[in-house]
């Protein structure tokens, strides 16, 4: 090696190390660009309207009125005081709203999938199409929220549960659709293709804050943030245990605060998403992207999940301070595939406590084995300051390519007491590790006898 290549190295070396601390200034710099809505001082309560929260009487007709007295006063917040209401179809918002759940009150939706109908703009699994709404909806809306500390329940466990084992057809017709560049405006679903609906979704929406809710038994994604940005989501609480039942679902969105929330879900906690296949790298302009997840408690099928459908790209993911009350399958999963294409980069964290899991961090170019043509980029991935009492398979898992490796990956201060099995790493390079302990801490050698 001459000395030219040397002093390269000793750079490249210096760089690596220097960027895989965690970098709380740009944590810091997202935090403070990210935007809390504002509203005009004008309120209204639903019980005015006629409303009525004895869990009996269909209140859809006084939140619609409710939400266009806002839009007439260019904004203002809904006030829903104790009680039961039944809402018997969604709740689209406009512009400059809080919906405002006290506490003591629930909003309770039906299960009717007629009462969600005529169809709206929204995604599923990665595809944008229409189809049944949301049961709360927003599009093209700017400083909207919803908070107090009331209670959604999506009634997802009876006929949206039945959904499940029927939805193959209208999902690969989706899908196929994705791969092929049908326009969207041809993608109808709805009424005879099973596809579930988000709880709440919002799309191409700026300056969103939901805060202190409590979120129930959703019928798919609880809260799903679609091509938004500027958004808030602190002091939520979880338990929706239905089928794919994610607890927030960041998807081609932009500077994101998640924190101080309680989860119980059936399937992910947080899963930042960027599209699928075909559609989502055409969207490489659009890339998830600075998101931070702090000081959240844990419960559920995975705690945070990058992918799979990632295709537009993820980058700039903080998360910080979190640990597990309960079980986890796994605490940090990175899951692409060779349909996927797109990149996940710049992913730190650290201080994450986990209990019991079957695999503490997973990182997967390969996910499900399926695909060919579009393998991703994954890079610069820093774990640090992790704890795990007990891994029921495997530790740590890295899997690349042998042509498309997982480079510069970064594990420091990670301790697993026990494992199954401790490291699995293959096609990845530039993988440091410092001061990581798998199963029982080596001491000194005992002396020869």
């Amino acid at each position: 090696m001459n000395f030219r290549h040397l002093i390269f190295l000793l750079i490249s070396c210096f760089s690596f190390a220097q960027n895989r601390d965690f970098p709380s200034a740009k944590v810091d710099s997202i935090v403070n660009r990210i935007q809390l809505p504002v509203f005009p001082s004008y309120q209204i309560n639903v019980l005015k309207l006629g409303a009525k929260g004895d869990s009996l009487t269909n209140n859809k007709a006084a939140f619609d009125k409710a939400m266009a007295l806002c839009k007439k006063n260019n904004g203002g917040t809904i006030i829903v005081p104790k009680g039961i209401y039944k809402v018997n179809g969604p709740i689209h918002f406009t512009s400059n709203v809080n919906l405002k759940i006290e506490k003591g009150a629930k909003i309770k939706f039906s299960d009717n999938p007629q009462d969600y109908l005529p169809m709206v703009l929204t995604s599923w699994e990665g595809t944008m199409l229409y189809n049944y709404s949301p049961l709360i909806y927003a599009n093209e809306c700017t400083n909207i929220a919803i908070t107090g500390q009331g209670t959604i329940d999506g009634e997802g466990g009876k006929t949206w549960k039945t959904f499940k084992t029927k939805e193959e057809a209208g999902k690969n017709r989706s899908r196929d659709m994705n791969h092929s560049s049908v326009p969207v405006k041809d993608r109808k679903f709805g009424e005879g293709y099973f596809l579930r609906p988000q709880l709440i979704q919002f799309l191409n929406c700026k300056n969103i804050l939901v805060e202190n809710i409590r979120i129930e038994n959703s019928p798919f994604w609880c809260l799903h943030l679609l091509k938004s940005q500027s958004i808030t989501v602190r002091g939520v609480s979880y338990k929706s245990l239905n089928y794919n039942n994610d607890g927030i679902d960041p998807e081609y969105a932009k500077d994101v605060l998640i924190e101080n929330v309680t989860f119980d879900n059936g399937d992910d906690n947080v899963a930042i998403k960027a599209g699928r296949d075909h559609e989502g790298r055409a969207n490489t302009a659009t890339p998830s992207e600075n998101i931070v997840i702090r000081n959240c408690n844990f419960k559920g099928l995975h705690g945070v999940v990058i992918g799979s459908e990632m295709s537009a790209g993820v980058q700039n993911v903080y998360v910080e301070n979190c640990k597990t009350v309960g079980y986890l399958k796994r605490g940090i999963y990175i899951k692409t595939n060779a349909d996927r294409g797109g990149f996940i980069k710049n992913i730190f964290v650290r201080n994450i406590q986990l209990d019991e899991v079957e695999d503490c961090l997973y990182m997967t170019a390969n996910y499900h084995g399926e695909g060919k043509g579009f393998q991703s980029d994954i890079s610069n991935i820093h774990f640090s300051n992790i704890t795990c009492n007990k891994a029921s398979e495997s530790g740590i898992v890295i899997q690349g390519f042998p042509d498309k490796k997982i480079k510069n990956i970064s594990l420091t201060n990670i301790e697993i007491k026990s494992a199954k099995n401790a490291i699995s790493n293959e096609n990845a390079e530039n993988v440091v590790m410092t001061d990581v302990f798998i199963g029982k801490r080596a001491t000194i050698p005992t002396a020869a006898k």
